[in-house]
């Protein structure tokens, strides 16, 4: 795009948005300062559950992770963190990693504990892992969580987040009150482990891996278990984590309303949990989020300084980097356009009962075209006015497979 067309977009859309009363640099401002955490796990080629397709050029170590952010960082100027997945990315060398990221202007986000799979432990985690019968394999699942704790402690981390996968696949498997209480107290022995300055964030899921039932499948319970851990726990909300045509706005307001809102894993979904690029399925309850987040931010239910978030999806058949490009872009986007809201004539139509203003006043902010807004912030912070097309013209894939090899596969899934 020349730099021509984006100064003459930017200044049309700030005559339309003075006219409505917007300050183009305050806006300009506020989206500058949004930054969205990369997971480590992300820089690899996606797949599902039946195959993973090398793309090459995948980073080998946690050091080549870093400097696959540090690109993103550099370019999209929408991200200043990584969040570590352990064990896939346990730093063998803390100083180096730290001093690396440090290079780099790359902080740490929360760390990921993984007891949803194998990967060496003595005790298998084939039954559950907090929720587990076996109390041994609790205390298994409690020790990594808090070596995590440790980690994350080393590297300037301030938060923990835990996903379970457990569960039951066929009625009369698991004992579902027995489950739920011996991961609550689990999760008391990992809370107790947290630094005064740390937040733990529980995340929840609906189904799968396991299809009967699991132990933590809605932001309810994860509240529940939360208000018994203390003050400092909060409910993690994974945008795919949903069963179909669920309202995940209200699910925000509501965790905002009580100040249990720990932050997000953003994604998209078709049909259930399908790990889509952000923005690619639903960009309109995407922005209804948003518009929920800065109205709560803005009314002082919750502080925006509070929540966490990141990105979590599965890139299948893209270029990882593409697909982090598109949707730090993406969730931008609809952050800048919640933005627009005129909260003001919102709040009259709903006090007045008048639906159909208030869906035009929605409607007003959605559809406008805030990309100059977007590319603007960009650029004043350093970055390329058009991230994705400098990605492929400077054909930075070719050259990351020339510099690792053709056939290397990153840590993860």
């Amino acid at each position: 795009m020349p730099t021509n067309f984006h100064q003459k977009s930017l200044s049309l859309l700030s005559e339309q948005l003075s006219a409505r009363g917007l300050d183009t640099n305050f806006l300009i401002q506020k989206i500058a300062l949004f930054q969205i955490a990369v997971p480590s796990w992300a820089l690899g080629a996606g797949g599902t559950r039946f195959g993973r397709f090398l793309i090459g050029g995948e980073p080998r170590n946690l050091e080549e992770k870093l400097e696959d952010i540090g690109l993103l960082a550099r370019i999209t100027k929408r991200t200043d963190a990584v969040s570590l997945h352990i064990p896939w990315d346990i730093p063998q060398d803390i100083q180096l990693i730290k001093q690396k990221a440090a290079d780099l202007h790359i902080r740490f986000d929360a760390m990921n504990s993984n007891t949803f799979q194998d990967y060496g432990q003595p005790l298998t985690y084939k039954m559950g892992s907090l929720s587990n019968a076996d109390s041994d394999v609790r205390k298994q699942a409690v020790e990594h969580n808090l070596l995590v704790i440790e980690i994350g402690k080393e590297l300037g981390s301030k938060g923990l987040t835990v996903w379970l996968a457990d569960g039951s696949n066929f009625p009369g498997q698991a004992h579902i009150r027995k489950a739920l209480q011996w991961t609550t107290e689990s999760l008391q022995e990992i809370y107790a482990g947290l630094p005064a300055d740390w937040k733990l964030l529980l995340e929840y899921k609906p189904y799968e891996p396991n299809f009967y039932h699991t132990v933590i499948p809605d932001w309810g319970t994860s509240a529940l278990i939360c208000k018994q851990l203390g003050e400092r726990a909060k409910v993690l909300v994974d945008l795919g984590h949903h069963l179909p045509n669920t309202n995940i706005e209200q699910i925000v307001a509501t965790l905002m309303h009580q100040n249990m809102l720990a932050g997000f894993h953003f994604n998209d979904s078709k049909y259930g949990d399908d790990d889509l690029s952000t923005g690619s399925i639903k960009p309109y309850q995407l922005f209804l989020i948003f518009c929920e987040l800065t109205n709560g931010a803005e009314e002082k239910a919750q502080t925006w300084e509070s929540i966490s978030w990141m990105i979590d999806a599965s890139h299948t058949t893209k270029d990882p980097l593409e697909d982090l490009i598109q949707a730090l872009e993406s969730i931008s986007q609809a952050y800048a356009k919640s933005l627009l809201v005129d909260r003001n004539k919102l709040n009259q139509c709903q006090l007045e009962g008048d639906v159909v203003g208030a869906q035009e006043v929605l409607q007003d902010a959605f559809l406008t075209d805030v990309r100059p807004l977007v590319r603007e912030a960009r650029m004043q912070s350093g970055g390329e006015l058009d991230p994705l097309d400098y990605y492929r013209r400077e054909k930075i894939r070719e050259k990351r497979i020339h510099q690792r090899g053709k056939n290397t596969q990153a840590s993860g899934l």
